[in-house]
């Protein structure tokens, strides 16, 4: 018989984060633990509006399942008894941290995967003025940070991309538009991007909006995120995406995440790992995906004014695995 608690937390951020639907001061995550025979794993979720969830909504999915998961309820009756999401995200992170713990076997022996000794990860530039933005890249850049997320939305795009191209012009570059773009005028826009020499352009359009790419040539890979959730989102993204961008709580957890990626590779797209703003629980639980992963973008625990304990380390704009292999 186990003990199932669930329940939210909030983490203030040491700086706004600000992206093109809105900012934020704080993280809200819910938590899951489960403890089994004096064992207990933990796992977390970052409920997100865009989705339509919320922490009461979420809480009331794992509620749903608190039976079910007291009789043993394995990850793989998981998938079928959840939707994808932050709820299933957080049970099936809390049942992997379990697993791992019984067995004294860190993530990536689990999940068959190889762990790297290190994982280069995005350290992400929220909108500001082009002078702030320039000024927080620089920082970034000067702290060993080699790979920036730019975000944008509508607005000044050339004025701050210049700036930031300007202040750092040895650093790899993507920019994530969070949706905010639209069909017309975003060629010339990807050109610039180009010009600029950014690697990667993330979610320019509104998913549902993908129809637009079929015959969109570009000049620079394009990441499908809002648009990719699990691996049946694939089928849509063909012929319109390069890449995808894959997270826990889009796709419900880890057991979806891992798939999904060996799916998206089969087909001849290149992945990226993202988070949420959430704590080093979530970034952990993550890890074994950012091996397979192009592009890495893991830095949401550096938002936070205070992390969990033991945090993961993140230093120099690199995930230090060997670190924070125990979680």
């Amino acid at each position: 018989m186990r003990t199932v608690k669930s329940y939210p937390e909030s983490w203030p951020l040491h700086t706004p984060f600000v992206i093109a639907r809105g900012s934020r001061t704080e993280a809200k995550i819910v938590v899951v633990e489960i403890e089994q025979d004096g064992v207990k794993g933990t796992g977390e979720a970052t409920p997100y509006a865009r989705y339509g969830e919320t922490e009461a909504s979420v809480l009331a999915q794992i509620a749903d399942l608190l039976p079910a998961l007291q009789q043993g309820m394995t990850r793989e009756a998981l998938q079928h008894a959840l939707p994808a999401g932050a709820a299933r995200n957080a049970i099936d992170s809390a049942l992997w941290d379990l697993e791992s713990r019984q067995q004294r076997q860190d993530l990536w022996m689990l999940s068959h995967t190889r762990p790297p000794d290190a994982v280069v990860t995005a350290q992400t530039v929220s909108i500001d003025t082009p002078a702030a933005m320039a000024s927080s890249a620089r920082a970034l850049w000067q702290h060993g940070a080699t790979l920036l997320k730019i975000k944008l939305d509508d607005t000044f795009i050339t004025e701050r991309l210049m700036a930031i191209r300007t202040a750092v012009p040895e650093a790899t570059l993507i920019v994530d538009a969070n949706e905010s773009w639209q069909a017309e005028g975003l060629a010339a826009r990807c050109q610039l991007l180009a010009d600029l020499d950014v690697a990667m352009l993330e979610q320019p359009l509104p998913a549902g909006q993908d129809a637009v790419l079929a015959n969109f040539i570009h000049p620079l890979p394009i990441c499908a995120d809002e648009s990719c959730h699990t691996r049946d989102s694939l089928p849509q993204l063909q012929g319109r995406y390069e890449m995808i961008n894959i997270k826990l709580d889009k796709a419900g957890g880890l057991t979806e995440a891992l798939a999904l990626a060996a799916a998206a590779k089969s087909l001849g797209f290149d992945l990226m790992v993202g988070c949420m703003i959430c704590t080093s629980r979530a970034i952990h639980a993550a890890l074994p995906l950012a091996g397979e992963a192009r592009f890495a973008d893991l830095d949401g625990p550096t938002w936070l004014a205070v992390d969990v304990e033991p945090a993961i380390q993140i230093r120099a704009g690199k995930v230090l695995i060997a670190a924070s292999a125990a979680g």
